[in-house]
């Protein structure tokens, strides 16, 4: 039996000095580009090459780490190194990733037309979930009235210690106060940029990256999506590209994702949600019982918050409505 036993775990040294030997032998690349199942994958002198998950199931997203196999004039994903973060979301019928390895998440808003403040705390809360810096940025600073306006309403997200700045993108570049201020809160970050049809989300990787567009379009073309539109999801490099993989966090980088109209949240579980919200989260730990849901339970500080003016209204009903979400089964 002892005999058996040593067989046996020299065996399974054995199988583990092999896999590792092969992981070794695999090579290193981060993923900047995706569609489909397919990944363009960026290897450390810059070269990129299109790579394709062993397996029926895509696992890869842009930020990625990643092993790889060449394979002809293509390769083959093997493995994906441990991710700090994955920004997702999930509805009824699927789950959408956004994208790894995040420094922050820019929310850009516009003045006109009118944003969704659900939206936006869906996006705040998704960030929260995965301790991703959520950077709000509301754009068209030029619209005057509008403007305004539209500042004011981001008041309460201010006072939850969010960051939020203005930005105006009609203005050159080289001229503009608000996009080099906004460039300064990215400098050596990997972000992001997440946002609703007509924000000027293309205006704004266009502006930190001039040459975006044909970017796009090689990436389109390499992946046969036929589209020059953001239907993929994209890396960029702002400025220089930092000298090999294992030095990429010194480099600014910029994340463009498709638009999004809805922002499922089927991934947060229900005792969590509160913690998501930092305007609640303080009033948590004063709470009688550790279970509590904040919606009827006696002695809750949560609702003692509310009824005290601290929390507001429209934000605890939000989260009554996510949290009432939260309850639906879901069947995937």
């Amino acid at each position: 039996m002892r005999k058996l036993h040593q067989r046996t775990h020299t065996k399974t040294k054995v199988a583990q000095a092999l896999a590792a030997s092969t992981q070794d032998a695999l090579n290193m690349g981060l993923v900047v580009a995706t569609h489909g199942r397919h990944c363009v994958v960026e290897l450390d002198d810059g070269a990129r090459i299109i790579c394709h998950p062993r397996g029926k199931k895509s696992q890869a997203v842009v930020g990625d780490h990643v092993r790889w196999q060449a394979a002809a004039d293509e390769g083959t994903i093997e493995s994906v190194t441990a991710r700090k973060n994955l920004f997702y979301r999930r509805d009824e019928v699927r789950t959408k990733s956004f994208a790894a390895n995040l420094d922050q998440v820019l929310i850009l808003l516009a003045a006109e037309p009118e944003f969704s403040e659900t939206q936006l705390s869906r996006a705040l809360i998704a960030a929260e979930a995965e301790h991703i810096k959520p950077l709000i940025v509301l754009n068209k600073s030029d619209l005057g009235e509008a403007f305004t306006q539209a500042w004011q309403r981001l008041t309460a997200y201010r006072q939850m210690g969010y960051t939020v700045m203005p930005l105006q993108l009609k203005t050159s570049s080289e001229t503009n106060d608000s996009l080099q201020l906004l460039q300064a809160e990215m400098a050596g970050k990997t972000t992001l940029i997440l946002g609703p049809s007509g924000a000027g989300k293309s205006t704004l990787v266009n502006a930190l990256v001039p040459n975006a567009r044909a970017l796009t379009g090689e990436i389109s073309q390499a992946l046969n999506s036929g589209k020059h539109t953001t239907t993929s999801t994209s890396l960029y490099w702002v400025g220089d590209r930092p000298v090999g993989l294992q030095e990429s966090k010194a480099g600014t980088a910029i994340i463009d994702s498709p638009g999004f109209q809805e922002f499922g949240l089927q991934h947060i579980p229900q005792n969590q949600l509160a913690s998501c919200m930092p305007d609640l989260k303080q009033y948590v730990s004063t709470c009688k019982f550790y279970n509590c849901t904040h919606l009827h339970e006696p002695s809750c500080g949560v609702q003692d918050a509310v009824e005290a003016g601290v929390i507001s209204p429209s934000r605890y009903k939000l989260y009554g409505m996510l949290f009432a979400e939260l309850t639906q089964p879901v069947n995937y």
